[in-house]
């Protein structure tokens, strides 16, 4: 039991946030491309990203294993990305701080839901069983450039209004 769910019942709601997560991380990338930010896509974004790595710490281990490290690594920059948005309102260098920071925290969602599927999905397994074959190393190198790509053209568009009510915390 964890959290008064069962095993099964919990890796559900872990996996539901992330996918919450990426989902919701590629709708507020497509604003950053388009220079919008949106309190309630961003809002969700960040709190079901933090969500899934906090619950990722919460299923039973008995050493530290990649997962904890790329948990670690997510919530250093989500705490990043939140202090940029909402404490210094994304003012001067604080807005690329916060593109990269929040891109680097989707990146890391993609990398576990692509291990994941890697790991799950029978005909991926195949391709990769141990997670250290080309198909596999191929395919997170394209995602990982795809995101740097997509995050170079991000810090280049991202330049929404400072005094925009978006940006207002209350």
């Amino acid at each position: 039991m964890i959290l008064g769910m069962s095993l099964s019942a919990f890796t559900t709601l872990h996996v539901v946030l992330s996918l919450i997560g990426i989902v919701s991380g590629f709708v507020v990338l497509a604003q950053m491309l388009g220079s919008r930010l949106q309190k309630g896509w961003t809002a969700l974004f960040l709190a079901t990203t933090v969500l899934t790595s906090v619950t990722g710490f919460l299923f039973p281990f008995e050493r530290v294993l990649p997962s904890h490290i790329v948990g670690v690594i997510s919530l250093v920059v989500l705490a990043v990305a939140i202090a940029a948005l909402y404490g210094y309102q994304l003012a001067r260098a604080w807005r690329w701080i916060y593109v990269a920071s929040a891109l680097v925290a989707l990146w890391l969602n993609v990398f576990v839901l692509v291990a994941q599927a890697f790991a799950k999905l029978p005909f991926l397994h195949a391709l990769a069983p141990t997670g250290s074959e080309p198909a596999f190393i191929v395919v997170e190198l394209i995602v990982l450039v795809a995101f740097v790509w997509l995050a170079i053209v991000a810090l280049r568009s991202f330049h929404p209004a400072t005094d925009s009510p978006s940006l207002r915390t209350a």
